[in-house]
């Protein structure tokens, strides 16, 4: 349970972090971050691999940039949708 906790936690962190790199923010508030994170971390780990500091099952900078990237395609996406 423990675990759970600290990769919602640890997820919330990295999309946070990542939407202030990118300078947008991510729709759906500290839940979107969380998602943000999380699947900036699965999107980082597949195309940097693990390596890094480790925090709760996240190589932080793979997860970091995945988070970057992630945010970043959302944000043009939305903005083309928005015209």
């Amino acid at each position: 349970m423990m675990g759970l906790i600290w990769s919602l936690i640890i997820g919330g962190i990295i999309g946070w972090l990542a939407s202030l790199i990118v300078g947008r923010d991510v729709p759906g508030g500290i839940i979107g971050n969380i998602i943000a994170g999380i699947i900036g971390s699965a999107i980082g780990s597949r195309l940097l691999g693990s390596w890094g500091p480790e925090v709760a099952d996240f190589y932080i900078l793979p997860a970091l940039i995945g988070a970057v990237i992630l945010i970043a395609i959302v944000s043009l996406v939305l903005n083309l949708i928005r015209g």
